[in-house]
Order: structure tokens, then sequence, then C-alpha cells
């Protein structure tokens, strides 16, 4: 990884959210019922839902860190990332994923994660160039998994264009995908990591599109597929998730994992207990050929009842053809 300044500028969603009429989020992306149908989750460290994965199993994690804000917030509000990152450091040192795809992360807040997974390499850059803005960043344990190839891309019609957005999100979209090989097994894969428009429903539909034609027919074309990110719409019932899922190639490990070892809350609760029934916008998609053996929406938080972000993590524990 690069170590230039990281940039000081930030981006709130909440801000920009507030300033958007209703209808043009699209697809119920955000909204959440208003009371828990469930207990709420325990607080302390507690014990893996999944841990480091064993034998041919890959554990992978989608994780919207939420993004560093420290000038606009104060020691004790939930969104202040000096004290979230801790919990989050301690949040990804139980679970080890194998494969960690994070969305919204600044540069400055990358050393959490390679404190928490010191043994994983990282492989993305931020949306503006360089160390600016957000990163979509994959991780991987680097003992277990060797990347043969990676490239970074727009979610736009010039899609090589840095910062680029032509789809009608005002905001930069990008993907970050890599060729792996299994070093325990020798299989090939590919894993892609996103973060999609919280706007615009076409730039989202277009987006999976995009993503798609990476491997079909493009650079991973063939290849078993990992697929996770911040989608920004809710799951089966949103056109980026008919695109990938319902009419498309990949199938939802939430659905089909032969174990859901937690309830089905929503995965961005906003600091608040997470909602059983929620929308999950967060998914970790695969292609068919991929076994899934289980999936868990991780609401886990510190014993004083904080979380690590706004988002909640999605994992799974899959096996490659």
């Amino acid at each position: 990884m690069t170590s230039p300044t990281p940039s000081t500028s930030s981006f709130d969603r909440r801000a920009l959210m507030a300033a958007v009429p209703a209808a043009a989020l699209g697809a119920a992306a955000l909204s959440a019922p208003a009371a828990a149908a469930g207990p709420a989750p325990t607080g302390g460290k507690g014990r893996a839902l999944i841990g480091r994965a064993k034998k041919d199993r890959l554990h992978v994690m989608t994780f919207n860190i939420r993004l560093e804000r420290s000038a606009d917030t104060k020691p004790g509000e939930p969104d202040h990332w000096p004290d979230r990152r801790p919990i989050l450091i301690d949040l990804l040192e139980r679970e080890q994923p194998t494969l960690l795809g994070v969305q919204e992360a600044k540069y400055v807040q990358l050393s959490a994660i390679e404190e928490a997974l010191p043994g994983h390499r990282m492989v993305g850059y931020g949306r503006q160039g360089g160390s600016k803005d957000e990163y979509s960043a994959i991780f991987y344990d680097a003992d277990r998994l060797e990347v043969l190839a990676w490239d970074q891309y727009w979610l736009s019609d010039t899609p090589k264009v840095i910062g680029s957005a032509t789809w009608g999100n005002k905001v930069t979209r990008i993907v970050v995908w890599a060729r792996l090989r299994d070093l325990r097994t020798g299989q090939e894969f590919a894993y892609i990591n996103t973060h999609f428009d919280h706007q615009s429903e076409p730039a989202r539909i277009k987006s999976a599109q995009a993503m798609i034609d990476l491997f079909e027919g493009g650079e991973l074309d063939q290849l078993p597929t990992i697929v996770t990110g911040d989608f920004n719409s809710a799951a089966h019932d949103s056109g980026g998730y008919t695109t990938l899922v319902t009419d498309g190639p990949t199938v939802d490990t939430w659905d089909t994992a032969a174990t859901q070892l937690t309830p089905a809350w929503g995965t961005f609760p906003a600091y608040k207990d997470p909602v059983e029934g929620g929308n999950r916008i967060d998914w970790v998609l695969v292609t068919e050929d991929i076994t899934v053996h289980q999936a868990a929406i991780n609401v886990s938080r510190s014993k004083a009842g904080a979380y690590p972000s706004d988002h909640v993590p999605v994992q799974a524990l899959v096996q490659l053809p």
C-alpha cells in the first residue's frame, strides 16, 4: 500500500440524503421498520460467528465501515471514528475473514483493518485516485490466497476515467476486482467488491450489469465469482437485485446458505439496535457453482453498547467448486 497524505475532505451521506426527495432514493433503499422485531444483540466480545475458515472453505465478509468524520463529531457520539476504531478491530480480529470487501473506508482508516488482520494484503485505491476519497478495497489472507490480477474501474460510461460519473449519480462509484488462486486447493476464482449509488436506481441497474459483464465475457469470464458490496437497495425489492440475482447469474448467500447463523437483521441500523426483517442492503453474492454453508449478519457491539459502524457486516462461509 502506498502512503500519500490522506485526503481531509469528508462526505456526509446523511446530509446529502436528507436534501434528496424520498422518491429519488428508489426501491425502499434505506427504509426499515420502526421497531425491532427480535431481541437486541448482546454487548461484549463474545465468540466469532464464523471465524477463520478451515480446510477448503472461504470466509467472506462485506462491511461498510462508515467513513471517518472526526472533525465533525465529538467523543462519545456514535459516529466518532476514534471511538469506533477499537470496536471494529475487535470484530475483525474475532471473525478473521479470508476475504473482506469494505466500503466507505478512508485512507486514515485502513490502518485499523491492517492491525486487526496483519496477515492480509489489500488491493484498491481511493475513488478520486491515489488515497483520495473513499475506498472499496479488497483485503485477502495472503497465507491462503494469491492475487493473479486486479483492477479498479468507475461505474460510468468512461470506466477508466478517475472520478467519472455519467449515469445520473452525483457521487462517484467504483468497482474493485481481483482474480485469485486458493493456495490450499489451486482453484482460481474472482472476487468483486463495490458500493452502489444511494440516489439513482437507473445507476444501480447499470452498475449491476457492468459487474456482470466482468465475469460473463469480460476479464473474469467463466470463473467462479464472489460479489460483495453495499448496494444501497433492498434485497428482493430493487432493480440492482433483480439484475444481479433474480434475473441474473448470481445467488444470494443469505437465501441459499445451508445454515443461517443469525436472525435476518436489516443491515443499515444507523447505530441503533438492528431490526429483524429490516432491509438487507449489504449482500454477499456468488455464482451458482459455489456452495454456501453458512451465512450471518453480525450485529455485535461493545460492552458499552456501541457499534463499529452505521452498517453491520454480512458474512458467508463458502466452498469453491
